[in-house]
């Protein structure tokens, strides 16, 4: 069974000029698992903002924000996967961005308990004893009587042994082409992964625009959004597809 974490990340990012608006803003990340069961990278924060609620002009910006979490070593974690569950800003005193993100850390497991080993008895020598000779006697009787009797046996299937011998060369041509079918349709040429981006929508944006700028279709779009109508301030999930081939 797949367990799930949210682990919540918190940091103030300060402005070298003022801020009086965030016009638009989006998050990416380069999170991933090693093998010492940590969780690190970097939050990739960027956008546009207004230091005059009445300018026109705006100024980009753009801060890496490093993160590490440690994974409780209870934990497998060769199938995690690490991403972005939520994310929500706020601006404080003109020149600090409050950035809150949630990080989902999914398809853990549990490692199964160990018992404690037990300790050990040395085992006793076995005690070799030698038969009498009326056990010996009687054994020879009871391999005579089990040899006519395997005897018999033979004899008895030897009369249905055509029948079977044709059953087992169908099953044999069955399993053969249920084999060939498998594999015939099975491609390990190549695997793809997806990564996301999350963008918040912004004045002026509209479906068409981001679907030219980002190079996807309205379909892939709405696998993961709503788009029938979007809005100013709206949390869209942008997938990215890449082809890997298989070494």
């Amino acid at each position: 069974m797949f367990l799930n974490k949210i682990i919540p990340f918190k940091k103030e990012i300060i402005f070298k000029t003022n801020l009086s608006e965030i016009t638009s803003i989006s998050l990416e990340h380069t999170l991933q698992v090693d093998k010492d069961n940590m969780v690190t990278g970097e939050f990739i924060i960027s956008g546009d903002y207004k230091m005059v609620d009445t300018s026109v002009n705006v100024e980009s910006f753009s801060f890496n924000v490093p993160f590490e979490v440690s994974i409780d070593e209870r934990y497998i974690i060769d199938n995690v996967v690490v991403d972005i569950y939520d994310f929500y800003y706020e601006i404080i005193n003109n020149n600090i961005l409050s950035i809150n993100i949630e990080v989902l850390i999914d398809q853990l497991e549990e490692k199964p308990l160990i018992e404690e080993s037990k300790e050990e008895s040395i085992p006793e020598e076995p005690k070799i004893v030698e038969p009498k000779i009326e056990q010996i006697y009687d054994l020879e009787e009871k391999a005579e009587e089990v040899k006519n009797s395997y005897i018999e046996e033979l004899r008895e299937a030897e009369k249905g042994t055509n029948d079977r011998e044709e059953e087992i060369e169908m099953v044999g041509n069955r399993n053969e082409e249920m084999t060939n079918s498998l594999f015939d349709n099975f491609d390990s040429s190549s695997e793809t992964y997806t990564t996301y981006k999350i963008y918040i929508v912004r004045e002026g944006d509209t479906l068409e625009l981001l679907i030219q700028n980002y190079g996807i279709s309205k379909e892939e779009l709405g696998l993961y959004n709503n788009i029938n109508e979007i809005s100013v301030g709206d949390k869209l999930i942008i997938p990215s597809v890449s082809n890997e081939k298989n070494q």
